[in-house]
């Protein structure tokens, strides 16, 4: 099996450079690797549900968007996602739905935004690879 994601040192903020066989499944990892970087997330059952809908001009943009709204969702309601269903996708939406809990004992590193510095989208020979930088 593949490999999902993995992080990479960058100045002052964290990379993650993702992995999917097909675009949800690249959404579903980034999403997952955010959140690991936010908590804990191990023992975090996802008991609360939360419906998410981003647009965007192109799959690189609206894989920020979707990670800076699950950012937003988790700075208002304090859930850190463990589980991801995606809805639908196009170049320019994305519905999904996620679910998580709340686990503040658990939190590991604050994520102030999602940037556009060395943002990345592009299809592999075997699936799909993006790189996102996250501003801590």
């Amino acid at each position: 099996m593949r490999k999902k994601y993995k992080f990479f040192e960058h100045t002052a903020d964290v990379g993650i450079r993702v992995y999917g066989n097909t675009v949800e499944e690249l959404f579903v990892n980034a999403a997952k690797g955010m959140f690991e970087v936010i908590a804990e997330t191990s023992g975090i059952k996802p008991k609360e549900k939360l419906e998410i809908s981003v647009q965007a001009d192109s799959y690189d943009e609206l894989l920020r968007q979707w990670l800076q709204e699950l950012l937003y969702q988790f700075s208002v309601t304090e859930i850190v996602g463990v589980e991801f269903s995606i809805q639908g996708v196009t170049q320019n939406t994305l519905k999904a739905i996620m679910w998580g809990d709340k686990a503040p004992d658990k939190m590991k590193t604050e994520i102030k935004a999602v940037t556009y510095h060395e943002l990345e989208f592009k299809q592999v020979k075997d699936g799909y690879e993006a790189k996102v930088i996250f501003d801590v």
